[in-house]
């Protein structure tokens, strides 16, 4: 009996195209399971050539599977993926491998691996990146789950991978929910980078007048320096598409409401836990969820703006700024989500390399871009870096930006053009090279209406002060 060295649970258009890029790497036979038997038929029939192994239920699919036991869960988030995950359950054995490859939530990840484990079946969360056309094509993986699973998994992976100058674009992340935790700050940078790009075309347009179709010109010429992207490269192509209907710019027609599927969210509401600022991202995710209140958007339409009408004098120049800004802004997102990916590494004692991380990111993916390789350099040559944007090649693109920055930020406000990513970016980048904030008075205001206590610049300890008017009595709090 002809047996799989993979399979796949769930075929809609991810899983189906995961599964036919499984068949045709050389080494893999693929065995396939649906809820519903239809969707597996079709895909039989769509493509024969893939020697797809059909089953009907779970015991078929687990018989049909070579040991260790290893699939792929390619079903929506949360009940679903549980559901599946005990199904598996049953019909595996000890040193069986059951992956989710879908956008799990890092947290129900660890819940899940800590559960499967005790079964003896290893359980991995494994970020997959590139969309349909990724999975198909080469998506960027990452896996967490245990060495063990690793170890065979490991060859499958690669196999399928998106390849980035001669490099497969997945590694081990780390345990448990590591690789999920990694995807959504994936997610939560692509986020803050596309609402960058749309401020930057918004104001582009509005400051320049300029036609979709030639700011697409401008896109072009961005994605062949520094800004190389995949994303500035889509965005060229959104902006040069005409609506078939109208004749207008497509992007004029569509409607002017972003959807997000959580994982921007995920990525802010896991910042807030660990303490650590994702501003950028944060009003990234804002943004969208500001986009789509239409009723307040129109109540809200007729409020005052700046009063004398914008113009800029030298659109060239201009441009150029916003260009500047945005590889600025786009540098903070990147060191932002870096920050939380170390602290959630410190939290959950994961051993995540940031240089690998970056490299994953280089192909397959959304956000894959052609400063991934300097994040790399600059965690090759410092493991322990503090912060992205303080390595020698980010500060010294931040030097050469910062003016133009500054100008963009300006011209938005007095033009009243949101820019909430740009603004709150700059903001960050701003606050984290002060020499001092006004952190102080908040800390003692907190002193004062809740006796929080605060700590000296002029010598150790804690204390708190004895509100009093102008008269104060400072008492010394023993730490202990």
């Amino acid at each position: 009996m002809t047996q799989a060295n993979i399979g796949v649970v769930g075929l809609a258009v991810m899983g189906s195209n995961l599964a036919r890029n499984l068949a045709s790497r050389e080494g893999n036979t693929v065995a396939i399971f649906n809820r519903s038997y239809e969707k597996t038929q079709t895909l039989l029939d769509e493509h024969p050539e893939a020697g797809f192994l059909p089953a009907a239920d779970y015991a078929e699919f687990a018989a049909t599977l070579s040991k260790p036991r290893t699939a792929i869960i390619m079903v929506q988030a949360g009940r679903g993926t549980d559901a599946v995950i005990d199904e598996l359950v049953k019909v595996f054995e000890p040193g069986d491998i059951i992956v989710d490859g879908g956008n799990a939530l890092f947290t129900d990840t660890i819940r899940r691996e800590k559960a499967v484990r005790e079964t003896g079946i290893n359980f991995v969360g494994a970020g997959i990146s590139g969309g349909e056309e990724g999975a198909l094509n080469g998506p960027s993986i990452m896996p967490g789950g245990s060495d063990e699973s690793w170890v065979t998994l490991g060859p499958i992976l690669k196999s399928i991978a998106a390849v980035a100058e001669g490099e497969p674009c997945v590694t081990h992340v780390g345990h448990d929910g590591a690789g999920h935790f990694v995807k959504m700050i994936h997610n939560g940078i692509e986020y803050a980078d596309m609402q960058l790009i749309a401020e930057a075309y918004d104001l582009i347009r509005r400051g320049t007048g300029k036609s979709p179709a030639e700011i697409a010109d401008i896109f072009a010429e961005w994605n062949r320096g520094e800004l190389e992207s995949y994303l500035i490269e889509i965005t060229a192509e959104v902006l040069r598409q005409v609506d078939a209907e109208t004749g207008a710019p497509l992007v004029d027609v569509i409607l002017d409401q972003a959807g997000a599927k959580g994982t921007g969210a995920w990525t802010v509401q896991s910042a807030l836990d660990l303490g650590i600022p994702v501003s950028g991202i944060a009003e990234a995710v804002f943004a969208r969820s500001l986009s789509s209140k239409p009723a307040q958007r129109a109540a809200a339409a007729e409020l005052p703006g700046p009063s004398d009408a914008w113009t800029v004098a030298d659109p060239d120049a201009f441009v150029e700024d916003v260009r500047r800004a945005l590889y600025a802004s786009k540098i903070v997102a990147y060191s932002q989500g870096f920050d939380e990916i170390v602290a959630g590494a410190e939290q959950y004692g994961w051993d995540i390399k940031k240089g690998e991380i970056a490299k994953i990111w280089r192909g397959g993916c959304i956000i894959r871009a052609q400063f991934l390789n300097r994040i790399t350099d600059a965690y090759d040559a410092d493991p322990g870096l503090v912060a992205l944007l303080t390595a020698p090649y980010f500060r010294d693109a931040l030097v050469d930006s910062q003016e133009a920055w500054r100008r963009v930020v300006v011209a938005a406000t007095q033009a009243g053009i949101p820019s909430p990513a740009f603004s709150s970016s700059l903001s960050y980048y701003d606050g984290l090279r002060a020499e001092r904030l006004p952190a102080a008075l908040v800390q003692g205001q907190r002193d004062f209406f809740g006796a929080h206590t605060y700590k000296r610049i002029d010598k150790d300890g804690t204390f708190h002060t004895l509100w009093s008017g102008d008269r104060t009595e400072v008492q010394a709090v023993d730490s202990h």
